[in-house]
Parts: structure tokens; C-alpha cells; sequence
């Protein structure tokens, strides 16, 4: 008995070192991870004097959210340009992203499946082809992309920035939503259009319901391509017409001067709209990655 004691005892306490030391990777994990946005935030309400001091202090003496005013509301003389764009900006980013997202999800939901479904001929080179694409470096297609947006009238134009984004975002929703499709059974819409449905009436009746998941996931991951597309932008806007959220960030740090308190506070009100959408469909999304890692 006490040697069994013992060894009970023994095991107990390395059950309690492996939590112990479990628990201390987390954190370490979550410190690493979330140090630079916590930084990001400390900075956007902190004075520039304290940026600068030394050593450099998580908690600011005299906080204030006076960068965000100057962001949301520019009422100042002195401030730079993208302070009094950044509001207008931040909504040609969401509206780009988002008419992006529907596009994609739209047009690459019926293309998957027409290639996880329809047995025609060239279908295995014609997705490798539209895969292939996807790899293609966008600075390979810039030249090509900017003389022919030119000649359409397309340039610093919203139009021209949603179709660019969709055609580099579309290979990958239906890369995805083929695979999501795929291991969905045939045996539903089978049943599905015997019961009278037609091979769209079975998509969207039947297959799309159960793909939400990889809709939610896809759509999510397309929004965040979209929102951070930055070469593209650079090279096809110019005005605020066009301008992205990202354009205006990078406009803040010049050869001579960085604003960091309007860099970091508008990286924060840049974040707001993703990280909303993770927050909201959390749960889809977490379930459109699993099921995507088990069936794919």
C-alpha cells in the first residue's frame, strides 16, 4: 500500500507539472500573440512625448483618445492629409471588401459546383488552370492590369478596385467551396431532384444549407484579402475616390515625419470590422476550418 501510495502521489504530482507547464506555453502563446495589439492600442491613446520616453511604459500617464477624435472628427489645422480621408476611406474599404465578398461567394458557390458535380469535358484542366492563376505574383500582373484598366476608364475607380480583388480572390473560393461540396453526398440531391428540383434547385436548396460553415469560413477569409490588399490599391487609386483604409495608414508615415499616435489608432479602427466578423460568426467559422481540415 505505500508504495502504491507512492506512485499515486507520483503521478499526481506530474499530472499537476504538465497543467502547470501547459497553462505557462498558453500564456506565453497569448502574450506573444496579443502583446503587439495591446502596444498598438497603448500607443493610439497615448501623448507623443510618451511614445517617445524612455524606457517605455505600458500605462500612459495621461491618456487620451484624441487621435481617434482627430480620425473620426478632423477639426484640427496642422493634421495630415489621410486624418481628414480616413472616414471616407474606411468606407470605400468596406464597401470594396464586402461587394468583393458577395461577388466571390456568389459566382465561386456555382462554379465549385459545377466542378464537384458536372463531369464535362477539360473539367480537371480547367481548374487546375483557374488554381493556377491563384498563384500567379499580382506585381507580374500589375503592368498588364494598369493599361487596360486605363484604357476601360477604370482607373481610381471603386468599380475597378472590385473587379481586380474579385479576380484574385475567386480561384481560392473555388478552390474551397469545391472540396466542401465534394464531401457533401450525392444521395441528397438525388433525392432532391427526383422530388422536382433542377441542378440549381438542388444547389441552393440542399447544398448551400449545409455549406454554410464553408461559406461563413470562405467569406470571412475573402472579406480579409480584400480589406488588406495594398499593391494593387497603391497602384490603381489615387484620389480619395478610390482610396482604401490601408492607403490612407500608409500615407501617415512620410520621409520626414510618422505620426505614430494617427498610425496606431487608425490600425485599431482598421481592425474594428474584421474582428467584429470573427466575433459574430465565430462559430461558423470555427466549425467552416474543422470540418474543412477533416473532409478536404
Amino acid at each position: 500500500m505505500p508504495k502504491e501510495s507512492h506512485r499515486s502521489t507520483k503521478a499526481r504530482i506530474i499530472h499537476i507539472l504538465k497543467r502547470i507547464g501547459l497553462y505557462i506555453l498558453v500564456i506565453g502563446i497569448l502574450a506573444f500573440s496579443l502583446a503587439p495589439i495591446l502596444w498598438t492600442f497603448i500607443s493610439s491613446i497615448s501623448k507623443p512625448v510618451e511614445l517617445l520616453s524612455v524606457p517605455p511604459h505600458w500605462i500612459p500617464n495621461e491618456p487620451t483618445l484624441k487621435n481617434y477624435i482627430n480620425l473620426l472628427h478632423p477639426v484640427e489645422r496642422g493634421l495630415q492629409l489621410g486624418a481628414y480621408e480616413f472616414g471616407k476611406a474606411l468606407v470605400n474599404s468596406l464597401i470594396a471588401a464586402s461587394v468583393t465578398t458577395i461577388i466571390c461567394l456568389i459566382i465561386g458557390s456555382i462554379t465549385a459546383y459545377a466542378f464537384a458535380r458536372l463531369d464535362f469535358r477539360g473539367r480537371d484542366t480547367t481548374f487546375l488552370a483557374i488554381i493556377f492563376s491563384q498563384m500567379l505574383p499580382s506585381v507580374a500582373l500589375v503592368i498588364p492590369i494598369y493599361i487596360m484598366f486605363f484604357q476601360l476608364k477604370l482607373l481610381d475607380t471603386l468599380p475597378g478596385l472590385i473587379i481586380v480583388y474579385s479576380t484574385f480572390t475567386l480561384p481560392f473560393v473555388v478552390w474551397v467551396m469545391k472540396g466542401y461540396f465534394q464531401a457533401i453526398p450525392r444521395e441528397l440531391e438525388d433525392a432532391a431532384r427526383v422530388d422536382g428540383c433542377g441542378r440549381l434547385g438542388a444547389l441552393f436548396r440542399i447544398v448551400l444549407p449545409l455549406s454554410g460553415p464553408g461559406l461563413v469560413a470562405t467569406g470571412i477569409f475573402a472579406f480579409l484579402g480584400a480589406w488588406g490588399e495594398f499593391f494593387l490599391t497603391v497602384v490603381l487609386a489615387s484620389t480619395l475616390r478610390s482610396k482604401t483604409v490601408v492607403m490612407v495608414i500608409a500615407e501617415f508615415s512620410g520621409q520626414y515625419k510618422a505620426d505614430y499616435g494617427l498610425t496606431t489608432a487608425a490600425g485599431i479602427l482598421a481592425s474594428v470590422p474584421p474582428i467584429l466578423l470573427a466575433l459574430i460568426f465565430g462559430d461558423l467559422l470555427v466549425q467552416g476550418l474543422t470540418s474543412g481540415g477533416v473532409k478536404g
